[in-house]
């Protein structure tokens, strides 16, 4: 028996970066590929005190099935953080949790994309939404981008001539790929441009609050006056991924809406890991383990960069972040980074090829690098040995 698998299925096929990436993970590369966080900062200790403080004070509750839209003392402990920290005017009401922010994403294609629908977003843009954004089969326009967001211009195009554009997806903070953060003056004018216009706007914030240096600037959504914006958050970044927990923020009757779908995917998130992440929030003080991360990250960052000037070839040019886990790099046009993988990894060293982060294509002279996942010493000799790499292949 063999049956016929969906339409969507076609944009499922194994990519030509899976067995790049597959060889990339391999322990005896110094792999800048991935978008993890530093495994040696995630509190252990006090999460083996907390599972069991958990399990002894709300066990029975912890273990069985809950609410779609998450656990409400945690729900109300994210709108505040969210409030002090983006400047929003959030309560419980405006907060659903989600398993990772990869399923808010997939759902919220699920509420607005139907085949041939037109998602706009940043070129380049974050990989693993246009994985979730998939399944729908969507067609995608890519805006243009420069230092301080999407060129306003070039989106008032896109916005005028798709008519089936009914989603933009942007990543404001220390964008995945690039390392960009939106500047005020850029924010203020996208929110007048796209409020012309009834449109979703998904504002992705996974990185927001690893800020090394400046002043963090108003979220979209807390300048957002037609309720047109939806906000998603997570703990995987700031906390620890493997809790697979995160958050959408939007109106009542927008989550309503969502939740009808989240409790067809899943029926709720992980208890026992809301009642822990509540407990921990309860007990520790995030702020303090965030600062730890800022630091670490920070002296990463610096590293990479003061090494990348040292050993990159003048005519590679390289983003400078201000915060978050990356850096992207463009090389001269004739460069194929998925060729220059390859010479990499035979000195032992990933990163990922670029062109994969533009859902049209095009841009194969460009590479994503992460700071935040290797120790100091491993990231000097894998810039080092990527350097060398790009000089042979120019």
């Amino acid at each position: 028996m063999n049956p016929q698998f969906a339409r969507r299925m076609t944009r499922f096929q194994e990519s030509d970066l899976t067995p790049i990436l597959r060889l990339a993970a391999n322990p005896d590369v110094i792999s800048f590929a991935g978008g993890l966080p530093a495994p040696e900062l995630f509190p252990v200790e006090d999460l083996k005190k907390v599972a069991v403080k958990v399990l002894d004070a709300y066990g029975r509750r912890a273990l069985q099935y809950s609410a779609t839209e998450g656990h409400l003392p945690l729900r109300e402990k994210i709108a505040a953080r969210t409030n002090k920290n983006l400047k929003t005017s959030l309560t419980a009401e405006n907060v659903v949790v989600t398993t990772g922010s990869q399923q808010s994403l997939d759902i919220l294609a699920k509420m607005y994309i139907d085949e041939g629908d037109c998602i706009l977003c940043e070129s380049p843009t974050y990989l693993g939404a246009l994985s979730a954004f998939n399944s729908c089969l969507p067609a995608y326009r890519e805006v243009a981008t420069d230092g301080e967001g999407m060129v306003l211009a070039d989106l008032e195009k896109a916005l005028a001539s798709e008519k089936s554009a009914k989603m933009i997806y942007v990543i404001p903070d220390f964008q995945n790929p690039s390392g960009k953060t939106w500047s005020l003056e850029r924010r203020k004018a996208f929110l007048d441009t796209v409020s012309k216009y009834d449109i979703l706007v998904v504002e992705d914030n996974p990185y927001g609050e690893l800020r090394f240096e400046g002043t963090t600037p108003p979220s979209l959504k807390s300048m957002d006056a037609r309720g047109q914006v939806v906000m998603l958050g997570t703990f995987s970044k700031i906390f620890c991924p493997g809790v697979r927990v995160a958050w959408v923020c939007g109106e009542p009757a927008f989550l309503e809406s969502f939740c009808n779908l989240k409790q067809a995917a899943d029926l709720h998130t992980s208890t026992i890991s809301q009642y822990e992440i509540d407990a921990y929030l309860s007990d520790y003080d995030i702020e303090e383990h965030i600062k730890r991360l800022v630091s670490v990250y920070r002296e990463r960052r610096d590293l990479m960069i003061r090494t990348m000037d040292a050993a990159f070839p003048k005519e590679v040019v390289f983003t400078r972040p201000e915060g978050g886990l990356f850096t992207w790099a463009e090389m001269p046009e004739h460069v194929n980074a998925r060729e220059l993988f390859l010479k990499a990894l035979e000195k032992k060293v990933a990163f990922v090829p670029g062109g994969a982060f533009f859902p049209n294509g095009g841009h194969e002279n460009t590479m994503r690098l992460n700071y935040s996942n290797m120790p100091p010493e491993r990231i000097v000799e894998g810039i080092e040995r990527l350097g060398a790499a790009i000089r042979e292949y120019l």
